[in-house]
């Protein structure tokens, strides 16, 4: 049992760490054959916050350099994903935007993960699952502002 505040913190975030590694792993292997997940999390992003953000944008939303986002963005674009349109704010930087066939392909990847949600499911309540997403958003929420400080 954690003695302090901060082992508890340690040991949860050991177990997050854990828990990334198996599900990427996971993920991926449901995944067309040289797609990554950090490649699917762009869609994901896009699709769910919103598009026409630059490259810069996204590099910051995930914490990840530019030239990591770049490629990304080069290999979802060169299989027709997404598409980059000048930017109209300033002209010199460009927007991404993801296509219908990039939506298609996200809808298809989680798709082809539902199996694995359902023998997750099968083995471990969804609702404790539930019960525990809001303590998680509040983390992930305080851990953001914490991050823009």
């Amino acid at each position: 049992m954690p003695e302090t505040p901060e082992d508890t913190f340690n040991a949860f975030f050991l177990e997050v760490g854990i828990l990334a590694q198996l599900s990427r792993a996971l993920f991926e292997a449901r995944l067309p054959p040289g797609f990554t997940l950090p490649q699917f999390t762009v869609l994901n992003h896009l699709v769910r916050v919103r598009d026409g953000r630059t490259p810069l944008d996204l590099a910051r939303a995930f914490q990840v350099p530019k030239t990591s986002m770049t490629h990304s963005l080069a290999v979802l674009e060169r299989h027709g994903l997404v598409e980059m349109r000048p930017n109209a704010k300033d002209g010199r930087s460009k927007c991404v935007f993801i296509t219908e066939t990039g939506r298609a392909f996200r809808q298809k990847a989680l798709e082809a993960i539902t199996p694995d949600m359902a023998a997750l499911a099968a083995r471990f309540p969804a609702a404790r699952l539930a019960e525990a997403l809001p303590v998680l958003t509040d983390l992930r929420q305080i851990m953001d502002a914490m991050r823009d400080v």
